[in-house]
């Protein structure tokens, strides 16, 4: 554990100075900023009002940028320090491989995952201040969903670093990666199979094998409890599922990815060159 401890106060060093991280808080900061600039936090729209509202929209902003900024970030960081010998160098210090790995997994999931929760908890604070009712539900589980979406991707990320062999090829699969998903998110192939006539249920599990979709799924069951916006779809979610068990399915299949995805990409790194 002293290892994984120093690995991660490392990593998290690092990324506090690197201009790629002032840019990440500053983009979430200013989404916070502009929300409330543009009165979300005092409109009525559907019945949703005050902070409501405003984290319905930040969190389905956060759908669309954190998992990219995980994504491209990490595997640079990481397939960087294969290129510049810095694995050599570290690894000849007094740390194993397995508290190397997990720190840096550590570490780097609290660079990308605090900037997006303060910037939603200032938010909540700014809301009390102006005597905004404050959703906590909303707030506790939204904050759940981002760990699971964060641990995800960030997995996502490890396993690809371990597998390429330079910061160009690994930027090339995150990104094709992420527009995979983004085409299931949007049911683009979905909608390809749909013509082909095949069953709903088919169609429904495949656009929930999509962590995407099944955070924003999550994301809307929160203020929308019978999914009305998705259609007939709703009725095979909530019959499976129900509106509790799939907020708990929102927060763990995305983590369970994500581990499997980073405990296999450790196996790829400790089995494999690391110079």
């Amino acid at each position: 554990m002293g290892g994984v401890w120093l690995a991660a106060r490392l990593d998290i060093s690092e990324s506090l100075r690197a201009r790629w991280f002032l840019f990440y808080s500053l983009v979430f900061g200013g989404i916070i900023v502009i929300l409330f600039l543009f009165g979300l936090s005092e409109s009525r729209v559907t019945g949703f009002t005050g902070l409501t509202r405003l984290l319905v929209t930040y969190i389905q902003l956060s759908m669309a940028i954190l998992p990219v900024f995980v994504l491209i970030t990490t595997v640079r960081s990481l397939a960087g320090d294969r290129e510049a010998g810095v694995y050599e160098y570290m690894l000849s210090q007094p740390v194993s491989l397995a508290g190397w790995y997990w720190g840096r997994f550590m570490g780097r999931f609290v660079t990308v995952f605090a900037p997006v929760v303060l910037a939603m908890a200032a938010a909540v604070v700014w809301g009390v201040l102006r005597g905004a009712e404050v959703p906590v539900t909303h707030f506790v589980w939204y904050c759940l969903l981002l760990v699971s979406l964060s641990f995800c991707f960030l997995g996502l990320g490890f396993l690809i670093s371990s597998l390429t062999r330079s910061s160009d090829v690994a930027q090339s699969a995150a990104f094709f990666i992420w527009l995979v998903l983004l085409m299931f998110l949007d049911l683009i192939l979905l909608g390809v199979i749909i013509r082909g006539q095949a069953p709903a249920e088919l169609v429904v599990t495949l656009a929930l094998a999509n962590p995407l979709q099944v955070f924003r799924t999550a994301s809307m069951i929160l203020f929308d409890p019978q999914l009305i916006m998705l259609g007939p779809s709703a009725w095979l979610i909530l019959d499976a599922f129900g509106s509790a068990g799939y907020l708990v399915w929102g927060v763990f299949y995305p983590m369970l990815i994500g581990l499997v995805a980073g405990g296999v990409g450790y196996l790829v790194f400790r089995r494999g060159d690391l110079v």
